[in-house]
């Protein structure tokens, strides 16, 4: 990436791990780098969103079962 800064963000274990994969670090500097940009943050959140749903929708998931699906993993964080 060219012109960039390096900066601290406490993540979770798991992703910290996930991070010390260069090419992976790169990936998400550029994701984080395009949704800070108040312009272009919210409509690129929810052109992923949009593709994720598209995405589960092709292998067979359905709005309920994706809703189902959210409830219980906000269940688990809760608890």
């Amino acid at each position: 990436m060219d012109d960039t800064v390096e900066v601290m963000i406490p993540v979770a274990p798991e992703a910290a791990a996930v991070l010390r994969d260069a090419r992976k670090r790169e990936a998400v500097g550029r994701v984080v780098s395009r949704l800070l940009r108040p312009d272009q943050g919210k409509a690129l959140v929810l052109d992923v969103m949009e593709r994720l749903s598209a995405d589960a929708r092709a292998k067979g998931l359905t709005d309920q079962m994706l809703e189902e699906e959210l409830t219980a993993y906000n269940a688990e964080r809760r608890s």
